[in-house]
């Protein structure tokens, strides 16, 4: 692999790592450039070896918000066990079985999320309902288990998505959402990479040097967040299901 292509990979995972850390959605920088600039390299060999700075990233913005943000830990445990095992079997099915037939009902969905955060403008700055303990739990189950075979499955926006429904489900804010969720994606993260790695997918030379860039990426994503709070994370996160929306726009009417 030429040293240039590793080093266009590392810039475009540095980005993916710092978006990521805010709103989700890194993985709509840095899988088209990987694209791009290994076109002959198989989709699952690219899949596999982008979870690797994936989990780096999203790990150590994580550290960065659990020294400022209060996290809710039963209901992560909980949720990180499905999330896991529901990635797991969604790579699985991936191995088998096309996912296109999926994404034109993502594209009506994020479009209709898109205008929803755009026009609800209090959408994630306040907390507005509160539920109990027992229906947290089920609830974060059913999200755990959806969104964690949707990242093995497909991918792009998992950590969009499961910043909405920790919003629009569990009464979460943009910052304690995107907090919590960074955990549940680290453990859908590793749920597919367990499943890459025992098929050998993983191109680790290029995997290795974006892992570090990615990390650099989430901690100052991360302590950006922080310092800015809810209204700069909402601005983020609107641009990142707009970029979702365009490249699953691509998929379904012009790819092929």
């Amino acid at each position: 692999m030429e040293t240039y292509i590793i080093i266009f990979l590392c810039i475009a995972s540095f980005l993916a790592g710092f978006i990521d850390a805010i709103a989700g959605g890194g993985g709509l920088i840095q899988t088209p450039i990987a694209l791009i600039l290994l076109p002959h390299q198989p989709i699952a060999n690219l899949s596999g070896s982008l979870k690797v700075p994936g989990i780096t990233g999203t790990s150590i913005a994580s550290i960065q918000y659990l020294k400022n943000v209060d996290m809710n830990w039963r209901l992560l445990f909980i949720m990180t066990i499905f999330s896991c095992l529901s990635a797991f079997f969604g790579s699985y099915i991936l191995t088998i079985v096309n996912n296109d037939f999926m994404k034109p009902l993502l594209l009506v969905i994020l479009i209709l999320l898109a205008i929803y955060t755009f026009i609800k403008k209090d959408f994630g700055s306040h907390q507005p309902k509160e539920i109990s303990n027992i229906k947290a739990i089920l609830y974060g189950i059913l999200i755990s288990a959806f969104i964690g075979f949707y990242d093995g499955f497909i991918g792009p926006g998992t950590g969009s998505f499961l910043i909405v429904a920790f919003i629009f489900v569990l009464g979460f804010d943009f910052l304690h959402a995107s907090a919590n969720a960074k955990l549940v994606n680290i453990a859908s993260n590793i749920g597919s990479l367990v499943l890459f790695i025992s098929k050998g997918k993983i191109l680790w030379l290029m995997a290795l040097p974006m892992a570090v860039c990615n990390g650099f990426g989430g901690w100052l994503g991360a302590k950006l967040a922080i310092k800015k709070g809810n209204g700069f994370i909402r601005i983020f996160f609107l641009v990142v299901v707009i970029g979702t929306l365009i490249r699953l726009s691509y998929d379904v009417f012009l790819k092929n």
